[in-house]
């Protein structure tokens, strides 16, 4: 850990405080878990008026939820595979988080170069119509034939590829989008505590108690892809592993590849420089915490993006990579790109206290996992108040244009450099003004760490987003690891 970032003080600190104020209360909740299912569910819980407490092994969102190909998407695929509830639900959550949280999910056009001997155009057509019917209120842009002979978004296609199809989906800052549902959970009364492992789990007169420290009425379950070491069945482990490279095109758009084993590869432009190729699906077996790019998945990936553009990329140009691991459905005969995306959600009581287990789930649709799963504990909690989520803005999405919001951001704050501005504007919304309070210059900002990153927001990410370690700056609440590599630190 960089001295930058040490702060022992507040570190000790947390610990007492855990263990002075918390050994006489008894929660309603102890969420086990701080990925975008564990903080989703303690936000709604907590606006239910419930006593919540969240514990996370590691920091915040650093497991599954930040190692994601980073999209809010239907899922267009999964349309070949008959999931149509799914694709609808994704769909309009979709609609939702673009209106909840604009500064962090924003539209992204996708560009699927039609591959006749893969699937025929027949189905494309017919899953694109679908696709654009499906959700409920769609606001995005809808599909359109695109032919490549003459329009610039075929330009860094390989020439044989004459046309595509072009539709909608969103991009989402994965890691960011589970602290602000960390924040929300915080302001509504939860207490939020990151480094924290349950390492004893256990019931005692009908009420759970974790780490001789803890109490509560009854455990969410969702450590995600250690679902399996607090419940009985275990999920299927699928990794996912994505490399990023220097950027080869021009324009916004990102593509999707269709590969002959009826996968899609995508590439998506990343943090201005880059570009961002995945995902694998390569059955996973061990510690997700120790899954890693391996040599099978750099060639697979550097294969199926060097039959498709011009310019050819390989293993010399991987800026960063990242591996996570998805927990799906259990499903042992089925090949991993077919099972479901969809979620599950179990309660055990044969402990003797109510365990709320959360199988599978996509970052799309946890808003709606945590209403279910709420609905589930309800008989528990009667008394708990409506659901309230879709309608209310995560904090710093309270932004009616976020083009206007944008414009506005450097009028009152002329003295920012334009990309810095941009930067702080996507990264914390509205927040922005508690970032800069009473700042009034660059001077005000601090030391310079390097590339664009100031004192200022390591002591605000410290302050108010639980960072704790170099990499919970660089490469979760930030991506300026990319620009900033942490060993120069």
């Amino acid at each position: 850990m960089s001295p930058l970032y040490a702060n022992p003080l507040v570190n000790a600190c947390a610990g007492t405080i855990l263990k002075n104020n918390m050994k006489d209360k008894i929660y309603d909740l102890l969420v086990i878990g701080g990925g975008i299912n564990g903080t989703g569910i303690a936000r709604d819980a907590a606006g239910r008026g419930l006593s919540v407490i969240l514990c996370e092994q590691n920091d915040l969102a650093s497991g599954t939820s930040s190692l994601s190909t980073k999209l809010i998407h239907g899922g267009l695929r999964y349309l070949e595979h008959r999931q149509f509830k799914l694709v609808r639900e994704s769909l309009s959550e979709r609609e939702v988080l673009m209106r909840n949280a604009p500064h962090l999910v924003w539209p992204l056009r996708f560009v699927l170069p039609h591959q006749v001997h893969l699937r025929p155009t027949w189905m494309i057509r017919s899953g694109l119509f679908l696709y654009d019917r499906l959700g409920k209120n769609q606001t995005l842009e809808k599909s359109e034939f695109v032919n490549l002979e003459t329009s610039n978004l075929g330009e860094p296609l390989l020439a044989y590829m004459k046309k595509a199809y072009a539709y909608s989906d969103c991009w989402v800052d994965d890691a960011r989008l589970v602290i602000a549902n960390a924040i929300s959970a915080h302001e509504k009364g939860a207490d939020i505590f990151n480094y924290r492992p349950i390492k004893k789990l256990e019931v005692k007169d009908g009420i759970w108690h974790a780490n001789d420290e803890i109490r509560a009425r009854t455990v969410v379950n969702a450590t995600g892809p250690w679902v399996g070491e607090f419940a009985t069945q275990k999920p299927r482990l699928v990794k996912g592993s994505h490399i990023i490279v220097p950027r080869q095109y021009a324009g916004d758009q990102a593509y999707i590849i269709q590969n002959s084993d009826r996968r899609v590869v995508f590439v998506i432009p990343y943090e201005g420089e880059y570009e961002l190729v995945g995902t694998t699906e390569v059955d996973y077996l061990g510690d997700p915490s120790d899954a890693h790019l391996d040599e099978y998945e750099i060639n697979y990936l550097l294969d199926i993006y060097n039959k498709t553009f011009h310019h050819k990329i390989s293993k010399h140009d991987i800026m960063w990579h990242y591996s996570g691991v998805r927990p799906l459905l259990a499903d042992e005969q089925a090949n991993p790109s077919t099972i479901s995306r969809d979620y599950k959600l179990e309660i055990d009581t044969q402990a003797g206290a109510p365990c709320l287990n959360i199988y599978g789930g996509k970052i799309t649709t946890y808003r709606k996992l945590a209403e279910h799963a709420m609905g589930k504990l309800k008989k528990y909690f009667p008394q708990m108040k409506p659901a309230w989520t879709q309608s209310a803005p995560l904090p710093g999405g309270d932004i009616e244009n976020y083009t206007t919001f944008a414009f506005d951001m450097h009028e009152k704050y002329p003295w920012l450099p334009n990309t810095l501005c941009d930067r702080y504007a996507r990264l914390y919304g509205t927040r922005i003004d508690k970032l800069l309070e009473g700042k009034a210059s660059m001077a005000d900002l601090g030391k310079h760490i390097g590339a664009d990153l100031y004192q200022v927001e390591i002591d605000y990410l410290k302050a108010h987003e639980w960072a704790r370690e170099a990499e919970d700056i660089l490469y979760r609440r930030t991506k300026l690891g990319l620009h900033l590599p942490l060993d120069s630190l």
